[in-house]
């Protein structure tokens, strides 16, 4: 398999367990608080991460890596998912979900900004397309309900979007776990720190359904969707790859109908279907 494939192959990986992420930090904050849902899925997974590179005897990185390793655990390891989990106390993971359609555009402005990719003019004419899509939705049917949440939501697309450029750009030098992996790490002492700060939390009365969303969102989402997927934009490219993220909302409706039991109306899957097609025609310019 050449390395534009496996790259392709890699990204729908990563986006096919991302597809869970926001389904799963529903469940979690019926019985977490956001912080400490935040804190405990990054404790969670740096301890994890911390293992295998010990085990593994990876290298450290270099000093010159240590300010884009910070860019990656601030957007993908803290911002993202505190942004999300503090929305969706009050939206649906199924309304949330939509604003994953915006990811693509995000990554691959920072592609270019940090990257120094250059797609085609046409790409991001397909791009922007699927994204001013996603954005009728949220005006339509978001706006109206909780404005300040459907900010939070964009700020968490925002700060994602320039963490997966940074961790992409840097996992072609160190590799796509390695990049994940000393992020998780250089965040550990905030994450634990952020964890001890909430030991009121009551743990038993939290619900089984609630552990089982942190399970995932801090084994699958924060750990090893990242290794699949910073692997895929290092090598098929930051903007072409970042495009796959249009499936995401797709996948990620399903999950949230079949699994929560949320309604899916038919504005959200026309949408959805929208922004999937706009994915081939960026693919080609990308």
């Amino acid at each position: 398999m050449d390395k534009g494939a496996s790259g392709w192959l890699n990204g729908f990986i990563g986006v096919a367990i991302f597809s869970g992420s926001l389904p799963a930090t529903r469940l979690a904050v019926a019985g977490f608080d956001p912080i400490f849902l935040t804190a405990a899925r990054g404790v969670i997974a740096g301890l994890l991460a911390s293992v295998l590179l010990i085990v593994l005897r990876e290298r450290r990185p270099s000093l010159s890596d240590l300010l884009s390793l910070l860019i990656v655990a601030g957007g993908v390891v803290i911002g993202f998912p505190l942004l999300t989990a503090v929305a969706l106390q009050r939206i649906t993971s199924a309304h949330s979900v939509v604003f994953i359609g915006l990811l693509p555009l995000a990554t691959a402005i920072f592609g270019v900004l940090r990257g120094a990719e250059k797609p085609h003019a046409a790409f991001w004419l397909f791009s922007c397309l699927g994204s001013a899509l996603v954005t009728a939705f949220a005006i339509r049917d978001g706006i109206s309900v909780s404005l300040r949440d459907d900010l939070l939501m964009l700020g968490a697309i925002v700060v994602c979007g320039l963490g997966y450029a940074e961790g992409a750009k840097l996992s072609r030098r160190l590799g796509g776990w390695q990049v994940i992996s000393w992020a998780l790490v250089l965040a550990l002492p905030v994450t634990f720190t952020l964890v001890l700060s909430q030991h009121h939390v009551p743990l038993a009365d939290v619900p089984r359904s609630a552990w089982i969303g942190l399970a995932y969102v801090s084994i699958f989402s924060m750990l090893i969707g990242f290794i699949f997927w910073y692997r895929g934009l290092a090598q098929g490219g930051i903007a072409a790859v970042g495009q796959l993220q249009l499936l995401q909302p797709f996948m990620g409706l399903a999950l949230a109908a079949g699994l929560l039991g949320e309604p899916v109306n038919f504005s959200m899957i026309a949408v959805t279907g929208g922004v999937v097609a706009c994915v081939f025609g960026a693919r080609r310019f990308a």
